[in-house]
Order: C-alpha cells, then sequence, then structure tokens
C-alpha cells in the first residue's frame, strides 16, 4: 500500500500545548531544512529539554531521526555534543511526525554572541580562544571516525566564555558514511570561522602573521597543508608563541 506524505513547511507550535502526554511546549527555538526545534518542559519531572520535530518530507521511513539518535549516542561522550534522550510520534493534522527529544542546552549562538562586540568581530585573541575550543572538542569527535559537515557561526552555542568557551554543536549533517574528506572539511570549516569572527576580508591585510599563519588565506590547500585534522590545529595553537 503506498502511503501519502504529506509536505510540511511548519508545526508553529503554541506555548502551552502538550505533546505525546509528556511535554508542554515553551517556545520555539529555531527551524531549519529538517523541521523545527522547540524548548519543552517534561511534566512529570519539570526538567526543560529540546524537541525536534521533523518534516515528514525530510524524514522518509524515518531515516533523518534515525541518523540523528545514533550518532548522537556514539558521540555521547565528545564535549560538544548535545545529549540524545528518547523519540517520541505525535499526530499532527492527522499525520504521524516524529520527534527526537535531546537536552535542552541553555546559551547565545556564536554569530549573536560576535555581534555583541565592538565592531560585531572578537579580538585575535578572543578569536584564537574560541578557535582552541572548537579544535578541541572536534578532535574528540574525529577521534571516533565521525565529522560534523556543516559547521558555521549559526549552529555553534557559546553557553560560556572567559579564558575558556564551553561550546556546544546543533546540526549534525549526514552525508554518508564517515570519510577522511569529511573531517578534513570540517577542519577547513574551524579555520573559515576563525577568519570570520576576526572581521573577514575587511580586515584580514591588518592581521598580524600569528593569525595569518592560520588563515592561509582561507586557501583550503594551504590550509590541509598545515592542518589535516582539528587535533593537528589544537596543538599548533598549544604551541603558539604569540606576537
Amino acid at each position: 500500500m503506498k502511503i501519502t506524505v504529506v509536505t510540511q513547511e511548519t508545526f508553529d507550535l503554541k506555548p502551552g500545548r502538550v505533546l505525546a502526554r509528556k511535554y508542554e511546549v515553551i517556545s520555539k527555538l529555531g527551524q531549519g531544512w529538517e523541521g523545527e526545534v522547540y524548548k519543552i518542559r517534561e511534566l512529570s519531572s519539570g526538567i526543560e529539554r529540546a524537541a525536534k520535530l521533523f518534516f515528514p518530507q525530510r524524514n522518509l521511513k524515518n531515516q533523518s531521526v534515525r541518523f540523528y539518535a545514533r550518532k548522537l549516542h556514539k558521540l555521547r561522550n565528545c564535549s560538544m555534543v548535545i545529549q540524545y534522550h528518547t523519540e517520541e510520534t505525535i499526530i499532527f493534522r492527522k499525520q504521524p511526525v516524529t520527534v527526537l527529544v535531546s537536552e535542552f542546552v541553555d546559551g547565545i549562538l556564536l554569530q549573536d554572541f560576535v555581534n555583541t562586540f565592538p565592531g560585531k568581530r572578537l579580538t585575535p585573541f578572543q578569536a584564537l580562544h574560541l578557535l582552541y575550543a572548537l579544535a578541541k572538542g572536534m578532535e574528540e569527535i574525529h577521534q571516533l571516525g565521525d565529522y560534523h559537515g556543516d559547521l558555521h557561526a549559526e549552529n555553534i552555542i557559546v553557553q560560556r566564555y572567559g579564558l575558556n568557551f564551553e561550546l556546544r554543536l546543533l546540526d549534525m549533517f549526514y552525508w554518508g558514511h564517515p570519510k577522511a574528506e569529511n573531517i578534513r572539511d570540517d577542519t577547513v570549516d574551524l579555520v573559515r570561522i576563525f577568519y570570520e569572527v576576526l572581521g573577514g576580508q575587511k580586515h584580514y591585510s591588518k592581521q598580524s602573521q600569528t593569525i595569518k599563519q592560520i588563515c592561509c588565506g582561507l586557501k583550503r590547500s594551504l590550509i590541509l597543508k598545515r592542518f589535516k585534522t582539528a587535533g593537528q590545529l589544537r596543538a599548533y595553537i598549544e604551541g603558539l608563541r604569540w606576537e
């Protein structure tokens, strides 16, 4: 029997709505290609969590949810990865919708964080500490033979910052079975984020040689010649002599 999947572009759940008789919707956190994310409260315990509702047309045969759940479980001991809790199914407009329930992480998106600083950019010293935290966290993921696949300033959460940054990752991407190329892509993306939080091309010419030796003019081949993995980037920063 052929199953008809109704295209869904938004759920627009209002605060107070109860999901699966277990969770109360508090607020909407965001929306992406695959679905929407809401802050929810577990009715039995009062614990706040996050719920990702997948658009049915983006989750055929539950493949997207299966990928996310397995990946989050595999990487559960990595410091930047959000903890997966459980999977639920709700009925929305007479159609089953899968909900992935995970840890709720309070913080600010990296892009919004950077925008709070003068000139909407970080100082080189701040940016280096950010890059170090990112490289160290991604090294844990790469050591397990896995990758993120879509690193940018709008899917990194800053929980705390000071001398050290505490960061968490959103929206792991799926490009198939992990390959060395995926890990190299992550490493290049780390350098690109570093370049962007420093102000990008507009301010690059005035950066010190220390900064330029990391950014490599954003040329992929040069970056990968110097840093093939996040671990090599982390080690380089640890041994850096500041000018």
